[in-house]
């Protein structure tokens, strides 16, 4: 199986997650998309942050009727960085075949991230284009170091076995929607989840409707 990660808060998920993840998973081959529910990003301010749970649910209600799977298995393990819970999810699931899914704006600082090279060299990354972020992407740090790495979408769709550190940049339409546009709209949107549990697909863990991430 081979298998695109996404990580991040879902604050809440909304069309423009699902849309991106399904343009990946044509233009990798994969067979399907786990979106990995952060319990909380240590570059990220905790202000306006939902409920783990609302957030699980939002991600469940918009990946209905699509390979993708919501999951808080970053708070089942417990674990606080993305190099941790990469490491634990590969050596969890030894037979799938992963690729780490972000968009360029997460590529401008993806030299910020705890042991940023650990995770290139964990399984190949994916960077889809975001408005407004190619140019910080492509002087950013790690693109330095990633740039020798580089590899066409098309030719690491056909590749028979994946290798790390790689690289896949991919143009994608622009996509007007943000978690952020959606909560200075509806700053209460969570709160037809309150209360609510839901249970992980992936850990089987049932994720509590109170208290916040």
């Amino acid at each position: 199986m081979r298998t695109g990660l996404l990580g991040g808060s879902f604050n809440p998920a909304h069309g423009g997650h699902r849309r991106i993840s399904l343009f990946a998973k044509h233009a990798l081959g994969l067979d399907e998309v786990w979106w990995l529910v952060s319990p909380g990003n240590p570059l990220k301010p905790k202000a306006g942050m939902a409920p783990l749970s609302a957030r699980l649910l939002s991600a469940r209600e918009q990946a209905r009727g699509a390979p993708i799977v919501p999951t808080a298995i970053e708070a089942h393990f417990g674990t606080r960085y993305t190099h941790e819970t990469l490491d634990r999810i590969v050596r969890r699931y030894p037979k799938r075949e992963f690729v780490w899914l972000m968009g360029s704006d997460n590529l401008a600082q993806f030299h910020r991230w705890k042991n940023w090279r650990d995770i290139a060299r964990t399984m190949p990354i994916a960077v889809i284009e975001r408005p407004g972020y190619s140019r910080d992407a492509m002087t950013s740090p790690a693109m330095a170091w990633l740039r020798q790495h580089k590899v066409p979408a098309a030719r690491f769709r056909k590749r028979g076995q994946w290798s790390a550190p790689a690289l896949v940049l991919m143009r994608f339409d622009p996509d007007p929607r943000s978690a952020t546009a959606i909560r200075r709209d509806n700053p209460d949107w969570s709160q037809r989840y309150r209360d609510k549990a839901v249970r992980d697909r992936l850990t089987f863990r049932n994720i509590s409707g109170e208290g916040t991430a």
